[in-house]
């Protein structure tokens, strides 16, 4: 079904409905809460990047979450020192400003969207995160799946 009658219009909508989805499925949540998580994350792990990864990783994603990624970014409260697991949640959670949310199951949704869809960059940029933040993306891997999301290792 074409709802804009452009086609990458059309597969960034589907590419977004995607990801809400999942967002959706995996923490139980309507579409507008499945939104406001996937932001409030998106933005964190925006602020903690440098400049040069956060055009690597806008690059890779659907055009609808690439817009909500770089949505209300400002250059100067970019690459804040955020580099324990308490850090970054907290951080979360001022940009999410939703307490019915688990903002560390938030997080862990996330980031195994972002590790199940862009390839490429994505791991290198997890890579280079500190082990505390960067354990979100392998903390809900199917331990019976036999394969490491950060097989690149």
């Amino acid at each position: 079904m074409s709802f804009s009658g452009l086609k990458e219009l059309d597969h960034g909508i589907n590419s977004a409905n995607v990801w809400l989805s999942e967002v959706m499925d995996k923490l139980d949540v309507d579409r507008h809460k499945a939104w406001r998580v996937l932001g409030a994350v998106l933005h964190t792990l925006r602020e903690r990047l440098t400049l040069e990864q956060i055009a690597h990783l806008g690059d890779q994603l659907p055009l609808i979450i690439r817009g909500l990624f770089y949505d209300q970014w400002n250059v100067v409260t970019n690459n804040k020192k955020l580099r324990t697991r308490v850090d970054f949640l907290s951080r979360v959670r001022k940009h999410l400003k939703m307490k019915e949310v688990n903002v560390a199951d938030a997080v862990e949704v996330v980031f195994g969207v972002l590790m199940h869809h862009p390839k490429g960059e994505i791991k290198k940029i997890i890579k280079t995160l500190p082990p505390a933040i960067r354990a979100f993306a392998t903390a809900r891997q199917d331990p019976f799946s036999g394969e490491s999301s950060l097989a690149w290792e």
